[in-house]
């Protein structure tokens, strides 16, 4: 499918998914012929799984050493595809919960916008587990607060097209879960603008190759940590530019 100018490729992170990670690494194919796999030190299932797509060239694969995270395994995905001449990734996980069905969307979205960062919402099933809506509504709360009323719809949903020129000097300290809260709204504090749109998630059970990296506590916990740096740092530039316009006008 021609970008015109813009080279996008899709980028899957993925740690220890050997039974949907080939099925979502096909799907892309469907829509984008270059597919990028990132392999967060999966075990041996994982990683043979992942070896599988390189010797069948359905994807490039790029193994870290050890798991650092989805933040990590996402970060060194961005290097891997500038490194490859790409501007752009098509984030997506690899546990098959997105609905690729909406990757056209996304795409004609770019192709209008190529400064922009487009951003998934999630239209929930009924396999959505409570423990889930439950944190992404805390989420939802400090993130209006820190990136501005509306201005992202969900922020914790992996499905997004990053624009990597953006991405070339921004400093995002989160490794894990909690990247993907952190790299959007310090995108927007960049100037980024943001587009929203809906894709569908299902959550797969266990028998399908569901497979949740999400630990409810030590998650929320570290959650709760990033929003409260992300407020300080937000208050602090509001303080200090509202001191650089007082002292302008003296």
């Amino acid at each position: 499918m021609s970008m015109s100018s813009e080279r996008v490729c899709f980028l899957i992170p993925t740690y220890n998914n050997p039974l949907t990670v080939k099925k979502v690494a096909l799907d892309a194919r469907k829509y984008l012929d270059d597919v990028l796999v990132v392999d967060d030190g999966s075990s041996q299932p994982g990683r043979a799984a992942c070896e599988q797509l390189a010797q069948e060239n359905i994807a490039i694969v790029h193994h870290r050493a050890a798991n650092g995270g989805k933040g990590a395994a996402v970060k060194s995905g961005f290097e891997v595809a500038r490194s490859l001449g790409y501007t752009h990734v098509l984030q997506v996980d690899a546990d098959g919960q997105h609905d690729l069905a909406s990757v056209p969307a996304f795409l004609e979205t770019l192709r209008s916008n190529p400064q922009a960062l487009v951003m998934g919402y999630p239209v929930y099933d009924s396999t959505a587990p409570l423990v889930r809506r439950i944190a992404r509504k805390f989420t939802d709360f400090w993130v209006n607060l820190e990136a501005g009323h509306g201005v992202i719809r969900d922020a914790m949903v992996g499905f997004r097209v990053y624009p990597l020129q953006a991405l070339e000097t921004l400093s995002v300290p989160s490794n894990r879960m909690d990247f993907d809260i952190e790299v959007a709204i310090r995108l927007v504090w960049q100037g980024v603008k943001v587009i929203n749109l809906p894709v569908s998630v299902r959550y797969l059970q266990a028998s399908e190759g569901g497979i949740s990296h999400f630990r409810p506590l030590g998650d929320n916990l570290r959650f709760s940590w990033l929003h409260s740096r992300l407020c300080t740092i937000k208050c602090m530039r509001w303080f200090f530019g509202l001191f650089s316009q007082v002292g302008a006008r003296i």
